[in-house]
């Protein structure tokens, strides 16, 4: 199965955060970053730069763009980011709900560009997605999908889970899956730090998903 949803997935997720490279900073100042080519690339980065290339067709862009700078992280990231989206136990359409959860409390434009179609495409129904996106809790989740609400949703804004909260998801989940579930929050507010710090934003001619102004 993980074979499968590889290869459903990875060249859409890849390919989503490549087509960043190309693309302005929010202002029209130069951007931070400048967008490599793998040319560009030193003898450090290049073995990265490879393996992006791999799995990505349209360049070195998204996250990857600041991670090339710093080239051990950015392996370490990229090894990390790969466990979560492709063998991680927690099902593809959790672990989807999981990062849209991180993108919309980071009002991250290029997280929810990106992964609001990836989390559809898993399974997640496009009215749970547009309730996320409200910010309103959905009326019509499942049990395994309230639980990562729940988990994530606490985790993230108090910090800390309540013993109601930890117990409901470790006997639907599992151990494995919350542990997972915890990795791939924490994973995910580092990219949107990475995209907020490095000014990226969706492609040209692309609608935001956040409206300026819209909490």
């Amino acid at each position: 199965m993980r074979n499968v949803r590889t290869g459903m997935a990875v060249g859409l997720v890849f390919a989503a955060f490549g087509a960043w490279a190309a693309d302005e900073s929010p202002s029209a100042r130069a951007p931070r970053f400048a967008p490599l080519t793998y040319d560009q690339l030193n003898v450090y980065q290049k073995p990265l730069g490879e393996q992006i290339l791999k799995v990505s067709s349209v360049g070195l862009g998204g996250p990857y763009n600041p991670l090339l700078r710093s080239p051990v992280l950015g392996q370490r990231m990229f090894d990390l980011l790969y466990y979560l989206r492709w063998n991680s136990s927690l099902p593809l359409r959790l672990n989807e709900m999981a990062i849209l959860l991180t993108g919309r409390l980071w009002r991250s434009q290029v997280e929810w560009y990106a992964h609001a179609p990836l989390a559809i495409k898993a399974g997640l129904s496009p009215e749970i997605v547009a309730d996320l996106k409200a910010q309103k809790r959905p009326a019509s989740m499942k049990p395994d999908e309230a639980a990562v609400y729940d988990f994530v949703t606490e985790l993230s804004t108090k910090h800390q889970v309540s013993d109601e909260t930890f117990a409901r998801a470790r006997q639907i989940l599992g151990e494995q899956q919350v542990v997972d579930l915890t990795a791939v929050t924490g994973t995910y507010v580092a990219v949107a730090m990475l995209l907020a710090m490095a000014e990226e934003s969706v492609p040209a001619g692309k609608e935001p998903p956040f409206k300026p102004g819209e909490p």
